[in-house]
């Protein structure tokens, strides 16, 4: 049985603006509005605006909140102040991702956790299993939120304008409770551009009264309306990491490149400790294939689950490839064998339907924005 894709709040207004459609992670989202080019060069250089109330909250509170967190997640949540945010994972007992996560601590025993579309309820549902035994409740509040992004340079002045909300003190990972253009918002900074931003959190009947707000304080400075296809190549850019293509139950946080992430030396016992455990000893010792940066010598574009080769062997896959308007040659991140993941490597390429075209091999990201 097919199910009909679920609508954010703001669907009527992309419709009117002209927006391209499509289903993602069973939401009907707006693709682009025009050309995603012309998106993607205005969150870099101005500001662009994204609807992503296709993200799902879930909120864990009780006294025993931060223990559930540490014991169902693999970061140290125990350890984040009040206000502030933290990028983490949640592993199965053999160590696989089921996803990467931000907590969002909201108060002494009130936190949010944000998931990705495709896994929320995979989240929700690893999170409630996992509360067993804790003094906290696990609550479902992906329909008590709608999420909508501004990015780029333009974007603290635009904000500003319409918040009188201590932006100026606003650190990077952090969010705090506040009124947006007379609508109650969390306004975080935080964002999936590689830009300064602001994700801003807010009751699904005041979305529309916000996008129109935001919209008309940034039409001095070039603010667009930014679709899906953009907030890809904005991340590819900037080398983050993308549920289900660089990151996957196949993978560990450290196989990813990103064992940082796990804590082991918070208290207690966490879900996948033993076995992230020794992925991190298997890393050290022979370091799997590591995630790098690919820049076309030629035009043609690589896609997620092309072959990259050397000498005529594969030495690694393409996890996700798309021209970059900023750099104005086709990129992909990939990950390869560690023998050829150093920068400047040569003789490096991508089999692109049989054509094995050159390729550089570069360190992430690939672009980083001037402070």
């Amino acid at each position: 049985m097919s199910t009909a894709p679920r609508h954010t709040a703001l669907d009527a207004l992309h419709r009117s603006l002209g927006a391209t459609m499509t289903d993602f992670a069973g939401w009907d989202m707006p693709l682009r509005y025009g050309s995603e080019r012309d998106e993607h060069n205005a969150v870099r250089t101005r500001a662009g605006l994204f609807d992503l109330s296709h993200m799902g909250e879930i909120t864990v509170t009780g006294p025993g909140a931060a223990a559930l967190l540490d014991h169902a997640l693999v970061g140290n949540i125990g350890s984040v102040g009040e206000g502030r945010a933290r990028y983490t994972m949640i592993c199965r007992e053999d160590g696989g991702i089921l996803d990467d996560l931000i907590v969002y601590r909201l108060g002494e025993t009130e936190y949010m956790v944000v998931a990705n579309a495709g896994n929320a309820q995979i989240v929700l549902d690893a999170l409630v299993e996992r509360a067993t035994g804790f003094d906290a409740e696990v609550r479902d509040d992906r329909d008590a939120y709608a999420l909508i992004a501004v990015q780029g340079p333009e974007s603290p002045g635009i904000l500003k304008s319409v918040t009188d909300a201590d932006l100026d003190g606003l650190k990077y990972y952090a969010g705090l409770p506040g009124t947006v253009a007379g609508v109650p918002a969390l306004i975080a900074r935080t964002g999936y551009t590689g830009e300064d931003g602001f994700e801003l959190f807010v009751a699904p009947q005041h979305a529309e009264e916000l996008w129109r707000a935001l919209t008309a304080a940034g039409e001095g400075v070039g603010l667009v309306p930014c679709g899906l296809s953009c907030r890809d190549t904005l991340r590819l850019e900037a080398g983050m990491p993308l549920y289900g293509h660089e990151l996957t139950t196949a993978l560990t946080p450290f196989d990813a490149g990103l064992g940082r992430v796990v804590k082991f030396e918070k208290a207690g016992d966490f879900v996948g400790r033993a076995a992230l455990t020794a992925a991190a000893e298997r890393a050290a010792a022979a370091p799997p294939r590591k995630l790098v940066g690919l820049i076309a010598e030629g035009r043609r574009v690589p896609r997620a689950g092309y072959p990259v080769v050397a000498a005529g062997k594969v030495i690694g896959e393409v996890t996700s490839g798309a021209p970059s308007p900023t750099l104005g040659k086709p990129i992909a991140i990939a990950y390869v064998d560690a023998a050829h993941a150093a920068p400047g490597t040569e003789g490096v390429a991508v089999d692109i339907r049989g054509a094995h075209e050159p390729y550089e091999v570069v360190a992430l990201p690939f672009y980083k924005r001037q402070k």
